[in-house]
């Protein structure tokens, strides 16, 4: 059983996948969590077996963040708790699968809401109490699919487009600031992800990795302090080529990878 750390991470998405695996890690660290999700039932089970497991305290926030009111109903809540969250992991996203014209425009609007939005209100909430203690952690999670344009899932890979970028530039404005910004980049996981996307026959499901390798590659660079990481080396590669060929290229290569047969 670990040692308590008195530190706090704050982790969406938690119930299912990477989320789940990332509140694995920083229970085993000694960690205490707040753990975000819309199964309020799963979180319960996750936290319960946190405390069991490595005794440290597990908060439960049943939430759905494709809710505009949602981020400041955490943030209002974890200030009500008397919480101090050293470690933001926006890992909450989801995407779906099929063409622009055909796709239900309010999943589509809940995917920017959640994938965008929530990511980006909780950074600004949690961000100012961090730089004022000069110590804080934060890891979005973005995409192999930030790096190109993605017809079947367009949406999808714009929201990602948009994670990365704003990681970046949000990392080069902290820096020495005592805080840190992480954007994770996987490719195809093991996850819920790809059967709620509807593309689990898709050639870009062929070679997915298992969920906790990812969080173990995210969770590292976090604590490193790395601005960027892409896990895997052949979705490293994936990564580095569009940078050498046209973007008109890369979408064709991506719709082929997308389409469902």
């Amino acid at each position: 059983m670990a040692t308590r750390s008195g530190k706090t991470a704050l982790v969406t998405g938690a119930s299912v996948g990477i989320g789940r695996d990332l509140a694995e890690l920083f229970a085993r660290a000694g960690h205490d969590l707040v753990l975000v999700a819309r199964n309020r039932g799963q979180l319960e089970d996750l936290a319960a077996k946190l405390r069991r497991e490595h005794g440290v305290e597990a908060h439960v926030m049943s939430k759905d963040l494709s809710m505009p009111g949602a981020g400041q109903e955490i943030f209002d809540q974890v200030e009500a708790a008397g919480l101090s969250v050293e470690f933001l992991v926006n890992n909450a996203g989801f995407g779906t699968n099929g063409p622009f014209i055909d796709a239900d425009v309010t999943a589509q609007l809940a995917m920017i809401q959640v994938n965008i939005a929530a990511l980006t209100h909780l950074t600004r909430l949690f961000l100012p109490e961090m730089l004022k203690r000069r110590s804080g952690r934060i890891m979005n999670l973005a995409s192999v699919a930030s790096f190109v344009p993605g017809p079947w899932m367009a949406v999808y890979y714009a929201t990602k487009a948009y994670v990365l970028s704003f990681s970046e530039a949000l990392a080069t404005e902290l820096r020495g600031t005592g805080v840190t910004v992480t954007v994770v980049c996987p490719g195809p996981t093991a996850t819920e992800f790809g059967s709620r996307a509807g593309f689990t026959t898709t050639k870009l499901m062929t070679n997915s990795m298992n969920s906790m390798r990812v969080a173990q590659i995210g969770y590292a660079a976090m604590m490193r302090g790395r601005r960027a990481v892409v896990t895997g080396w052949t979705n490293k590669i994936l990564a580095f080529l569009p940078r050498f060929t046209p973007r008109f290229f890369a979408a064709a290569v991506t719709s082929r990878m997308n389409r469902n047969h």
